[in-house]
């Protein structure tokens, strides 16, 4: 059973996603790769697990929380997986490129493809995969949009004081 909830957050909307018991999604609101609630899915705002990820982002956005502690179970590809896995590892306030990451997982030749993982990311923020990059530096592509994966990594990069303000004036 699916179990979810809507967030109004400083990064926008955002749609969470649970079996009960692990968080399997966190998108926000119209991303590429959004997933509509189904019918047959719950929608349980009260959920314990749904709060313990509202207080971590909260935390998050008051720098008082570098990484989440909440449990998820990654689905998708066993290549998608060690992807996100991959991306779980990246320190709060660093960057790696898309090269790098498809090196860092023993796939050097399948930098496209651990691009197109990357997009398909389906624990945004948790999985912080705004922290990935192009080769030269440049911000490609980001399912959120390329303004909130900028705001993010300002935030993080700590260009800006405020904690929220930066975030919510920048999408």
């Amino acid at each position: 059973m699916r179990i979810y909830t809507d967030l109004d957050t400083p990064l926008g909307p955002i749609l969470l996603v649970s079996d009960g018991s692990t968080l399997t999604g966190l998108y926000f609101i119209g991303q590429k790769y959004y997933p509509e609630p189904a019918a047959h899915w719950k929608h349980d705002p009260a959920l314990r697990l749904f709060r313990e990820v509202e207080a971590g982002i909260a935390a998050y956005l008051s720098r008082q929380l570098q990484t989440f502690d909440v449990p998820v179970r990654l689905e998708g590809t066993p290549f998608q997986t060690r992807v996100w896995q991959a991306i779980a590892a990246l320190p709060f306030g660093k960057t790696q490129s898309y090269t790098a990451l498809a090196e860092s997982i023993g796939a050097p030749s399948s930098v496209r493809a651990v691009g197109g993982a990357t997009g398909r990311n389906p624990i945004s923020l948790i999985v912080p995969c705004h922290r990935v990059i192009g080769r030269d530096g440049a911000l490609t592509g980001y399912a959120g949009g390329l303004a909130r994966k900028r705001a993010l990594l300002k935030f993080e990069l700590g260009r800006n004081s405020s904690r929220l303000r930066p975030l919510a004036t920048a999408l």
